[in-house]
């Protein structure tokens, strides 16, 4: 008998989504108006994404989630010729300093969106094929360390490092639930804190931000603008908001805040309320993805569930965490709401993939 479709998970989705189209007119109107004479101007793109996004979503939920096992490497395969080609001059396009586009016109395409999903589903794959090897970190862990580190170099070649943070701790968290000893873990942060140390020191502008996180005041013109313009937006909003259409920060304030900052205009103009309402929805999306991982027979089923669910939550997180100037800001966007298609579009395959997975098994409640 066919399973429905997992409607809590699909409408918490298209929720959002819509949301977001809303509030990226709202953010961006001001900008787009002076800078393309076309107040709709992001809006009208969003839309053709989120239109093209629940289609595919829907096709991908009626396509058997087995056949991504099957494909795994290929899909790994062309997922790393992506980052390759977008790195060579001529081909990829630099957007705000980092080599990671291909440009389509006036739309790009981000493949380092494609290799978080496309690493997932292969160490998913791999996770079920060597459960008997993952004590030994010789023959189980180094292997797939590897290859994750190899495509995480070459994200931090573009440069992008709020992307290659996510695709790193999605696997690491993987590997937790596969049950790796707790001594890696330990270790792997080690490594991480000796590598992030590295990166800051290799690029200057990485220092600024660390500056520039801890007192924002001390350049409130330059590194520290943004966070101190965002939490100049969190404030004033109140429980219920200044009321849509109504925020002051967007007008040439918060630069560009239809994308990694949107959620200081949701704040701005609904509050606290309307924030709640952003995390509920999340809350949501993890209790459906972790519900359909625990009610699945099938082990790739399983990682692939909990991989997918943990790399949109942990981003979710990163990007509020930002908004909010608890950690450095990391250029990564809030799933769902932030405009960029690339994001949008990966996000809706991902949800589209739990959701054929949903369909095996026993919950539709």
């Amino acid at each position: 008998m066919k399973k429905r479709l997992d409607y809590i998970l699909f409408l918490a989705v298209i929720t959002l989504s819509i949301f977001g189209i809303i509030m990226i007119y709202s953010a961006s109107s001001i900008w787009a108006d002076y800078k393309f004479n076309d107040s709709f101007h992001y809006l009208k793109y969003q839309s053709i994404f989120f239109f093209a996004g629940v289609f595919i979503m829907l096709i991908v939920s009626k396509i058997d989630y087995k056949i991504y096992y099957e494909k795994a490497n290929t899909i790994l395969l062309i997922c790393v010729i992506l980052l390759i080609l977008v790195l060579i001059p001529g081909i990829g396009s630099v957007r705000n300093g980092s080599r990671s586009w291909f440009g389509i016109g006036s739309l790009g395409i981000q493949p380092s969106e494609f290799a978080k999903l496309g690493m997932i589903i292969f160490t998913s794959k791999y996770l079920t094929n060597s459960n008997k090897f993952l004590k030994s970190y010789k023959q189980g862990v180094f292997p797939i360390l590897g290859i994750l580190f190899f495509l995480f170099g070459l994200i931090m070649l573009q440069p992008d490092m709020g992307t290659g943070a996510i695709l790193v701790v999605s696997i690491i968290a993987l590997l937790f639930v596969a049950g790796v000893n707790m001594k890696f873990f330990i270790g792997m942060g080690i490594v991480g804190v000796i590598g992030v140390v590295i990166l800051i020191v290799i690029a200057p502008y990485r220092m600024d931000r660390i500056t520039s996180f801890i007192d924002p005041w001390s350049d409130a013109l330059g590194t520290g603008f943004q966070i101190i313009q965002s939490l100049y937006a969190i404030g004033p909003g109140g429980l219920l908001g200044t009321g849509f259409l109504n925020s002051i920060q967007k007008h040439f304030y918060l630069p560009e805040p239809q994308t990694d900052f949107i959620f200081s205009i949701i704040a701005e103009e609904f509050g606290v309320v309307g924030a709640f309402i952003v995390v509920g929805l999340f809350s949501i999306i993890l209790w459906r993805g972790i519900k359909i991982a625990l009610n699945s027979n099938d082990q790739f089923a399983k990682y692939l569930c909990i991989g997918m669910t943990f790399q949109i939550i942990f981003q979710a997180i990163m990007n509020l965490m930002v908004v909010i100037g608890m950690i450095p800001v990391t250029g990564v966007t809030l799933p769902f709401l932030s405009y960029g298609g690339s994001s949008l579009l990966i996000s809706m395959i991902s949800i589209g993939i739990l959701l054929n997975i949903s369909r095996s098994t026993h919950i539709n409640k």
